[in-house]
């Protein structure tokens, strides 16, 4: 019973988390903090950056077929992101339970505000918005025939990244629940180019980190390999699932759709 429960919690995490472009692990960490306390900050935001690179690997596959992944951007931002991946790694065991807690409700609560009230929905514009220095000018095409113009400051766009990855191991979220919301509103992103970009994005940072926690580890018993397996036996088609229906709907929905489920999830790890 409880892996078939595994297994469907993994598909869940992977539809909700490619939908919008945030890996899943907003989702896992919670489930994992209220169902498995037992297993600590630690070993809780291990196997869900596990999770969460599969998830990413799988949900870029699909987004890599229809073209809307900014790879240039992408490359660019994931190299900026290791570094704060990896020192994220090595400060998560210092971080007492209940300050983790505290610190990822209040994030998701916070985050799930700005988005609520934040009226995003991207940007597709005919011409370049700006042409100041250090600011790159993109215009992507998906297989569906829909162009997306837009600018983004680079310098921004890399110091985000950096804390981003900081964050994505320390908390076990991956990092996209706050990068998607950051290049849309900050770097002027499409939501839909944001989701998947983000996406790639994820499967170099998540992985970085996976390789970290195994090399110091942390994965090395039968027990934590069994849940990431049932876990990714779930993932795998529910991100293919998830990307297919990313560009069916509109983007200001899944933004409000992602600050509905944050606010409910910090909560309850608020009161847990």
């Amino acid at each position: 019973m409880e892996s078939a429960l595994l297994i469907f919690a993994g598909f869940i995490i992977g539809t909700f988390g490619t939908l919008i472009g945030a890996g899943g692990g907003f989702i896992l960490v919670p489930l994992l903090l209220i169902f498995y306390p037992m297993l600590g900050p630690e070993l809780t935001t291990a196997i869900s950056i596990a999770v969460v690179a599969i998830n990413a690997v799988s949900g870029t596959v699909a987004y890599a077929k229809v073209g809307r992944i900014d790879y240039k951007a992408g490359i660019t931002f994931a190299v900026f992101t290791i570094p704060g991946s990896i020192l994220g790694v090595y400060t998560v065991k210092y971080i007492p339970r209940e300050a983790f807690n505290m610190l990822f409700g209040l994030l998701l609560i916070g985050l799930s505000v700005f988005l609520f009230f934040k009226n995003n929905k991207g940007t597709s514009l005919k011409k370049p918005i700006s042409l100041k220095k250090g600011t790159r000018t993109h215009i992507l095409t998906d297989t569906s025939g829909v162009s997306y113009t837009y600018s983004y400051s680079e310098w921004l766009g890399n110091v985000i990244s950096v804390v981003v990855g900081y964050i994505s191991p320390l908390l076990g979220i991956g990092g996209g629940i706050i990068h998607v919301p950051a290049m849309v509103n900050w770097l002027k992103f499409p939501v839909h180019v944001a989701t998947a970009t983000s996406h790639f994005i994820l499967a170099v940072m998540a992985t970085v980190s996976v390789l970290t926690h195994a090399y110091n580890g942390t994965y090395d018993t039968p027990q934590t390999l069994h849940m990431i397996l049932l876990l990714a036996m779930g993932v795998v088609p529910g991100a293919q699932l998830g990307a297919y229906f990313s560009h069916r709907l509109k983007s200001h929905v899944i933004l409000r759709g992602l600050a509905g489920c944050l606010v409910i999830v910090g909560v309850r790890i608020l009161m847990s």
